[in-house]
């Protein structure tokens, strides 16, 4: 945990602890929300359960009004509060990660929106150990992410940013295997390209997830490492200096 934490809950005034304490609480709500709305939408598809897919399709609504609300709550606070330096960061960051959370409950929706897909065709779907073992990989990923975002970790989001560079080698060699299905039972198309596109949100909802720990990082170091190679990334967190 890092040491300036506490610098970003203790005010003079009471009511703007409380107001940045609500603003962290609730995004942190909002991430619990997305995340079992990926477990669900992943048990819908290994599951053929249709109910349960159409369930996270319907949920998505309260994902997004959280959204909304998070977005007022931190523009009031800047409005009323006019906070500056970490507190300004943290706002800030709150109102960019609320963007990314709200984009992997989309992805979730969509793996629901495919798994109905797939359960239709009546045949099992092709890849789902492949599957299965990316979502249990971005799922650590995005819960790590927030947990490192709860704990103001910048150790832990570092971590959660090396990890999506397996994701993504992952993502490479399970779309190839769904190739090889392809061209090896050409009815299994449509199965696989259903898939694939599965593959492809689950590598997304990777991406969010370490756009999440890169904004953990700004919040408590002040540094934007978007965009920025890992080594320069790891090299900060060293030494509090970019190159």
């Amino acid at each position: 945990m890092d040491a300036k934490q506490d610098s970003h809950t203790h005010h003079i005034s009471g009511q703007f602890n409380k107001d940045l304490i609500e603003l962290k609480k609730h995004l942190l709500v909002m991430g619990g929300m997305v995340e079992k709305q990926l477990a669900s939408a992943m048990e819908a598809l290994v599951s053929g359960n249709s109910a349960l897919a159409q369930e996270v399709r319907d949920n998505d609504k309260e994902v997004d009004g959280m959204e909304l609300v998070i977005d007022e709550e931190a523009i009031r606070v800047i409005a009323r509060r006019q906070p500056t330096a970490s507190d300004l960061r943290l706002v800030i960051s709150v109102l960019k990660m609320v963007a990314d959370v709200e984009r992997i409950g989309d992805e979730a929706k969509k793996i629901a929106k495919l798994s109905i897909a797939l359960t239709e065709e009546g045949q099992p779907p092709l890849g789902t150990m492949e599957v299965r073992h990316i979502a249990n990989h971005v799922t650590a990923m995005l819960r790590d992410a927030l947990d490192a975002f709860a704990r103001f970790d910048t150790e832990q989001a570092l971590a959660v940013i090396k990890e999506d560079n397996t994701v993504d080698n992952e993502y490479r060699s399970a779309t190839r295997s769904l190739v090889t299905y392809m061209m090896e039972d050409p009815r299994s198309i449509s199965r696989c390209l259903n898939m694939m596109w599965i593959l492809r949100a689950l590598e997304r909802i990777g991406d969010h997830s370490e756009n999440l720990a890169e904004h953990v990082i700004f919040m408590v170091k002040g540094r934007n490492v978007r965009h920025v190679p890992l080594a320069e990334t790891e090299k900060l967190m060293e030494t509090g200096k970019t190159s």
